[in-house]
């Protein structure tokens, strides 16, 4: 009886994938005949799409490559137009060595636009990969970005100016107000960045030095399985630490993929002999199958204070019902008795605001009243998540009389969009000149040639190249496991985080006297 009912939903569970499959290239088809204006194929035959899920037929150099983005790449060529005039602009200006006002000025473009997506169905290499955990899936290089996650990840450091504006603050509430505004900074990049970092190899590393910024920072991919990345920052005057460990936990929802991103931050200002620590919000990326990709960020962040005992909660809201809440976040800062010192809100997007608690509580019971009444007036919809992206409400953020401007975003460049919606900061992650490539590791991911190849638009090359990387670090962890040998990290190790006692990674020093020797050979 059992076997049968099993086969019974084995069928369903069939019909059921095979419809939505249906559904998901019909939907594709209508959508790029709306783009190109003419009408749409018949079903699009599976051979079309690249399956990147078994390990023999894994990522073959997509050929056929020629032909799916011809029409891509004419389609972008008004808009290359302009990206080469400011590519050839860059090119004049020496290999990043130009300096402007003493300082290194870094590159405003990639030196070629990406491809377009619209071809692919993410789809077909998904429907194989439900319940799987989604960092064991090899997906094609199309639905990256030449960057890696510890790349990546040195975005959260764009808006360093927040900490060092921390440190010459006097109040412990202003300071925590500043470091919540940085901490929310951080995951502003990941708005529109749909594109997926490359999964760093085991032993990879990144060094960003940014004397303009005044810090700099190692990282180094210190576990494979599960997938965690350390990085260390410190300010160029010593001014501050920052350092954490992430190990981002991925979900396949059907219509949405979920990161969770385990791991703390820790932020010590040197000069007040301040501690603090926190952990980031859930990352969701919306319409994996069919429609536009939109991503939003929710959860709860509570940075503490572990010297005062001061804590700032903050909540990032879910999207819910018509979009009303998409990208908001609010909440408090209190003493260690719990009393409201001053309150947060703003947009993850956009900006941060600081106001009296008293006037912010007086809004929103105001607010809560206006919407109260305008739901009466209206029909009450269903409470399911929306599918199409809700557009933000109108006037964005409102700014609350008496409020305090924390944090306003960096606008991104104009050829953003055709530069994977990069901020300028992502945009020179990747640089690299003849200087640099002298002193840096061999293991540095700018040294990456997957990566590289993508960064110059060479697809085929680029996917080769992962394919192969992938490979070398399979055999390489074979050989290890023959031999009984432990993989030993290089500039972190495992200790107990000093102000929260969590398991963490804690740089181990001597980076930065660039002393290389016995580096793995892992490209």
């Amino acid at each position: 009886v059992r076997n049968l009912k099993l086969e019974h939903e084995q069928e369903k569970n069939k019909i059921l994938s095979e419809a939505l499959e249906t559904l998901a290239t019909e939907h594709h088809e209508l959508e790029q005949s709306l783009v190109k204006g003419s009408p749409p194929l018949s079903i699009i035959s599976e051979e079309q799409f690249y399956d990147a899920v078994s390990d023999s037929e894994s990522e073959k150099s997509l050929s056929g490559f020629e032909t799916t983005t011809a029409y891509s790449l004419e389609d972008s060529m008004d808009s290359k137009d302009t990206i080469t005039s400011s590519m050839s602009e860059e090119k004049v200006c020496g290999s990043g060595e130009s300096l402007s006002n003493g300082i290194k000025k870094h590159r405003t473009s990639l030196p070629s636009p990406m491809f377009s997506r619209n071809d692919f169905s993410i789809w077909s290499i998904l429907r194989k990969c439900i319940g799987m955990e989604l960092s064991k899936i090899t997906m094609p290089v199309i639905f990256n970005e030449p960057l890696s996650f510890l790349q990546r990840l040195t975005e959260y450091m764009e808006h360093t100016y927040l900490i060092h504006k921390a440190s010459s603050l006097s109040s412990t509430t202003e300071r925590m107000q500043c470091v919540a505004a940085f901490a929310v900074s951080a995951v502003a990049s990941q708005w529109e960045r749909t594109g997926k970092p490359f999964n760093p190899l085991l032993g990879e590393t990144y060094e960003l030095i940014r004397d303009d910024l005044g810090f700099r920072l190692l990282s180094e991919q210190v576990s494979h399985h599960p997938p965690i990345s350390a990085f260390y920052a410190e300010g160029l005057n010593n001014d501050f630490v920052f350092h954490g460990s992430i190990y981002p936990k991925l979900k396949f929802w059907g219509k949405s993929v979920e990161a969770e991103p385990k791991g703390t931050m820790t932020l010590e200002l040197l000069e007040h002999n301040e501690a603090y620590t926190w952990t980031n919000p859930t990352c969701c990326v919306h319409n994996i199958i069919v429609g536009k990709l939109w991503i939003e960020q929710y959860g709860n962040v509570e940075i503490t204070n572990h010297k005062t005992g001061e804590k700032c909660v903050l909540s990032f809201k879910p999207c819910g019902l018509f979009g009303k809440e998409l990208h908001k976040v609010e909440g408090y800062i209190q003493d260690k008795s719990k009393k409201k010192l001053c309150a947060l809100y703003g947009k993850w997007t956009e900006c941060l605001y600081s106001v009296d608690p008293a006037t912010f509580e007086a809004y929103k019971k105001n607010d809560k009243k206006n919407a109260e009444e305008k739901k009466s007036g209206k029909q009450v919809g269903n409470t399911e998540e929306p599918d199409e992206m809700p557009l933000p409400d109108s006037e964005s953020v409102y700014v609350i009389p008496g409020s305090i401007l924390l944090w306003k975003i960096t606008p991104r460049p104009p050829n953003s969009a055709q530069m994977y919606n990069f901020t300028s900061f992502a945009m020179a992650l990747n640089e690299l000149d003849k200087e640099m490539e002298s002193v840096i590791p061999k293991t540095d991911c700018r040294l990456r040639p997957d990566i590289r190849a993508m960064e110059n638009g060479e697809i085929d090359l680029a996917s080769e190249e992962k394919k192969r990387l992938e490979e070398k670090q399979r055999t390489a962890r074979k050989n290890r496991s023959k031999s009984e040998e432990d993989w030993k990290t290089r500039w972190f190790h495992q200790g107990p985080n000093p102000y929260t006692g969590t398991q963490d990674w804690l740089y181990s020093g001597n980076y930065w006297d660039r002393n290389y020797f016995n580096l793995p050979d892992i490209y």
